[in-house]
């Protein structure tokens, strides 16, 4: 079993900056793809962000590309996902998620149903 732990979230304004944390616990996640995703009310959840392994595998959704940025600490068993100018439509929960496998392609790592754990999200609110 794995347990993943997100945290960092919280109300923000436009513009700022936002890092948030995903611990994992239980079973390493350092041989694994890792995932950021999010739901915003009312939509379905979507792909953010995914990192490979060793971090040399890193995609990201066209909506954040430029102001996101996906990172990992295999020592510290922990995914970040460092948020930038951020947007009022930025607003969501956000989730990490492992998948069971260590690199892929963008077609599958932004599958939601390729990724088997997940954490119970952290809410990040962008006002204006």
């Amino acid at each position: 079993q794995v347990q993943l732990v997100e945290s960092g979230g919280g109300l923000v304004q436009a513009g700022d900056s936002l890092r948030l944390s995903c611990s994992a616990s239980g079973r390493t996640v350092s041989s694994y793809v890792m995932g950021w995703f999010r739901q915003a009310l009312g939509k379905e959840r979507e792909f953010v962000a995914a990192i490979g392994w060793r971090g040399g595998t890193i995609y990201y959704a066209d909506s954040v590309k430029g102001r996101f940025t996906i990172s990992r600490d295999n020592a510290e068993n922990t995914v970040y996902l460092q948020m930038k100018s951020l947007k009022l439509e930025d607003t969501a929960v956000y989730y990490c998620a492992r998948a069971p496998f260590s690199t892929g392609t963008f077609a599958r790592l932004s599958r939601l149903n390729e990724y088997d754990y997940w954490g119970q999200g952290t809410q990040v609110t962008v006002s204006s």
